[in-house]
């Protein structure tokens, strides 16, 4: 009986994700954006969660009132909503359109260096602005980069983003992997032969390495900055600046000096810190862009 229930409620929550999906996509990809994005900004704040990122607020950036603190947290529903409101038509987005829907690529350049060179290289990111579009447009510059990928609890619907995500994708498909020791050991084997990574490492990793985060000392997965170290390959950093509705920026930059000091333990650690001091360099540009819905410093920083 619990196992049809079970099966009762993915497939109805996987008919109304079908039908807000289908919804959201008939819509223009700007009224899509605003619709998600005014919904979310109603509700969000209202549920339990806007707790833990107006605590999160608090210990990033102390100087902050309360009023611009909820603020702050009022803006991420709202990107948040516009990112699910957009992911319909990722796959229709196209660059450099004068106006209105598309998207730009700044920093091109270092894209194109390492289609040219070839070999293994690490694209490292956050869940800032929408994220979903660093793969598509990075792919459309000839390096389609693999990624970790957590699925949804419900088979259903996780199978419905990702049949949107690989359509983004169009014909540069590249592998998943799913987050765990097994992912992790596929991901590793790929790299070292020559493919091209992606990973957002902005989550709070419990048996990770603790490197600072706004201050504040915070548990953080060094798989990446191992990696990088292991085969010396290039570490390029990337994020996405909403500029309006289901109009995105991504922005790419230069890639990270490796450390060098004839001590593995120390480099990852310095490689691990300059990657947090980079994110948390552009969450400080637009506090609002970023998802501060997870808990991401310690345990006890959430006590009451």
């Amino acid at each position: 009986m619990a196992a049809w229930l079970r099966k009762t409620g993915q497939w109805l929550e996987a008919c109304v994700a079908q039908a807000l999906l289908t919804f959201l996509g008939e819509m223009k990809p700007e009224t899509a954006s605003t619709f998600a994005g005014n919904l979310a900004r109603a509700i969000g704040p209202l549920l339990p969660v806007s707790r833990v990122a107006e605590r999160n607020l608090e210990l990033a950036m102390p100087e902050l009132p309360l009023r611009a603190r909820r603020a702050i947290v009022r803006g991420v529903w709202e990107n948040l909503g516009r990112t699910v409101g957009e992911l319909p038509h990722i796959a229709s987005l196209q660059e450099n359109t004068p106006s209105g829907p598309g998207f730009e690529v700044q920093g091109a350049e270092y894209l194109h260096e390492q289609a040219r060179h070839g070999g293994p290289v690490l694209f490292v990111s956050g869940h800032i602005g929408n994220w979903e579009m660093l793969p598509p447009a990075v792919a459309r510059h000839g390096v389609p980069f693999a990624s970790f990928y957590r699925a949804a609890g419900n088979p259903r619907v996780d199978a419905l983003i990702r049949t949107l995500r690989d359509s983004a994708m169009g014909d540069k498909m590249v592998p998943l992997f799913a987050k765990g020791a097994k992912g992790a050991r596929e991901a590793l084997a790929y790299v070292a032969r020559g493919g091209r990574l992606g990973m957002l490492v902005d989550q709070k990793m419990n048996d990770g390495l603790e490197v600072m985060f706004f201050g504040k000392p915070a548990m953080t997965a060094p798989a990446l900055a191992a990696m990088a170290l292991r085969y010396r390959c290039p570490v390029i950093p990337g994020y996405v600046v909403r500029l309006g509705p289901a109009r995105l920026r991504v922005v790419v930059e230069a890639p990270l000096t490796l450390p060098d000091t004839g001590n593995k333990q120390e480099d990852t650690r310095l490689l691990t810190q300059a990657i947090n001091d980079r994110l948390e360099s552009w969450i400080r540009q637009k506090p609002q862009s970023w998802l501060w819905l997870h808990r991401r410093w310690p345990k006890s920083c959430y006590r009451a």
